[in-house]
């Protein structure tokens, strides 16, 4: 390397400071759960069945072929309340 170039000035500058750390985002559907929602008010029993469902929708980016589960779930807890109201 010849000594009579100068330095290269992006690799003589120092590492910028790293970032505070980001507050962790709060939890999902956290204010559906707060709220007076109704729709989660008349499911009831079944209502975590619904949020987790919401979860999912949103972490698969609205894909409901991954959210089976969650979908087969809310609809075995609707229909065992059907059941019970009907007797």
């Amino acid at each position: 390397m010849d000594s009579s170039q100068p330095p290269n000035p992006i690799t003589a500058l120092p590492p910028p400071p790293p970032s505070p750390p980001s507050p962790p985002p709060p939890p999902l559907h956290q204010s559906d759960a707060d709220e007076d929602d109704e729709t989660v008010k008349q499911l009831r029993e079944c209502s975590s069945l619904y949020l987790s469902l919401q979860d999912c929708l949103v972490n698969t980016n609205r894909n409901w072929k991954s959210c089976q589960m969650e979908v087969q779930a809310l609809k075995a807890c609707n229909e065992r309340r059907n059941n019970d109201k009907r007797k």
